[in-house]
């Protein structure tokens, strides 16, 4: 290549699996597993016993724009929301197994980017857990398969099914933030045609606090996963992770424990509406029994079950209820 020719990228299809994982694996902690990344499969030590598992994915187009999301987002932000899941049962992360689905023409610095937000993610979140393995593969779309899995230390799992009347309902994290991030995303940075254009540092630098905020949440969530670990030992009955919206989770809650939740809109900041509809806050919806000593703000109570799982001052909720993406995908708001 001479000097007047421009610099090209190399991307994942011009390499082998193996060498863009070496790729990856540079770029992540040394793992402490009994056995690690490299083989078949990894080794964990679970003191415990048991192991809580979850697993989520992040499809481009529903689930995230290449447009606004940069690879270190991404990667961040896989690890985040998987982690809050293991959280939310009242375990301690430990590892993460993470599968790559990617167009070939995929830079290789994506995958790099990629792999810098998790690592991140792990040690700011959840230090101790590590990517311990996971997969690499060729598709047209760009799929973020991430599982997560937590030791529950000698406690009992916190289940949504717990919850009893009388407790009281609280909220750990903050609650709206995420979906005015999105807002912003959807007003700000689409075409006439409503398509995402690109989300450049000197955008997000012109932002104003308040807007760079809740940019920042809807991107790289970063769930209170101690505050919920310590909510677990407490004494929390029930707990969940607030990723679909409050009313929509909170019904989920409801409907486990057989329970009426009922919220208090005065308690739930500036905008009830954003607070109760939107989704991605990946904060934790907690149930407290009255003589225990709870965590978070205190934003309804547990009560006999009625005609509805969820009311808010008194009455039934008929706004939005958050995200369903098997009916808000078509709607273009992923």
């Amino acid at each position: 290549m001479t000097d007047a020719e421009p610099s090209r990228e190399t991307t994942v299809g011009e390499l082998s699996e193996g060498q863009i994982l070496r790729g990856i694996l540079d770029r992540l902690p040394p793992s402490s597993a009994p056995v690690g990344p490299g083989d078949d499969a990894a080794v964990l030590s679970v003191p415990d016993g048991r192991v809580v598992a979850t697993t989520d994915t992040l499809v481009h187009g529903p689930d995230f724009r290449l447009a606004w999301s940069s690879p270190f987002d991404l990667g961040f932000k896989a690890a985040a929301v998987n982690l809050a899941d293991v959280a939310a049962m009242g375990a301690r992360p430990i590892a993460l197994l993470v599968a790559l689905a990617m167009p070939d023409a995929t830079p290789v610095s994506f995958v790099r980017g990629f792999a810098d937000g998790l690592a991140a993610a792990c040690a700011e979140l959840a230090p101790g857990c590590a990517v311990e393995g996971g997969d690499l593969t060729v598709s047209d779309t760009l799929t973020i398969a991430v599982t997560a899995l937590g030791s529950l230390d000698g406690r009992a799992p916190v289940r949504r099914s717990g919850a009893r009347v009388g407790d009281g309902v609280y909220v750990i994290g903050e609650l709206g933030e995420a979906a005015r991030g999105l807002d912003v995303l959807f007003e700000r940075f689409t075409d006439a045609d409503g398509s995402p254009v690109a989300l450049t540092a000197e955008a997000r630098d012109a932002l104003d606090a308040a807007d760079a905020k809740a940019l920042s949440r809807q991107l790289t969530p970063r769930p209170p996963l101690a505050e919920a670990l310590r909510a677990a030992a407490s004494g929390a009955t029930a707990m969940m992770d607030v990723s679909d919206g409050l009313a929509l989770d909170a019904t989920r809650l409801a409907d486990a424990s057989g329970v009426t939740i009922a919220l208090d809109s005065a308690t739930l900041g500036d905008d009830p509406a954003r607070a109760l509809g939107g989704g991605e806050d990946h904060g934790f919806l907690v149930a407290f029994a009255p003589d225990a000593e709870p965590l978070g703000r205190r934003i309804g109570t547990v009560v006999a079950r009625g005609a509805e799982a969820l009311t808010v001052d008194g009455r039934a909720w008929t706004g939005r209820v958050g995200w369903d993406p098997y009916r808000d995908w078509d709607a273009g708001r992923g």
